[in-house]
């Protein structure tokens, strides 16, 4: 099995094109600040799961209204990688909202004040029996 598979270099190529055309040529302002995670391509390369995030998406409806933006313009996005590359076919686009960032931020605070609460326990002068 070769260690970089050809769906492993359309998925590279479909993350740096689709991080330039969103964040360049996309009007639409609900696809604002978008950042693309990781790409996840079939190994026919038939669809791309793409797993993004932003940072103006902080409630859930806003998310799922991102997602919906670029699941709609699904098809203007895989014509415009279609013209920037030499694939005969080019992978049907599908995006899902990466839910690491956001969960990565909860468990920060958490443990943030997980630590404080044990210096405060823990200060001099203060005994607890």
């Amino acid at each position: 099995m070769k260690e970089f598979g050809r769906e492993l270099r359309v998925a590279d190529f479909l993350r740096d094109e689709l991080a330039q055309i969103i964040g360049h040529e996309m009007r639409d302002p609900r696809v604002d600040l978008v950042t693309i995670a990781e790409v996840r391509v079939t190994r026919d390369l038939g669809y791309a799961d793409v797993y993004v995030s932003s940072v103006r998406a902080t409630e859930a409806d806003q998310r799922d209204e991102l997602v919906a933006a670029l699941n709609g313009a699904a098809g203007y996005l895989r014509t415009a990688i279609a013209k920037r590359s030499t694939m005969r076919t080019t992978p049907r686009l599908r995006f899902h909202y990466d839910e690491v960032a956001r969960r990565g931020a909860e468990l920060d605070a958490l443990i943030e004040r997980a630590v404080q609460a044990d210096r405060r326990a823990h200060e001099p002068g203060e005994r607890r029996e």
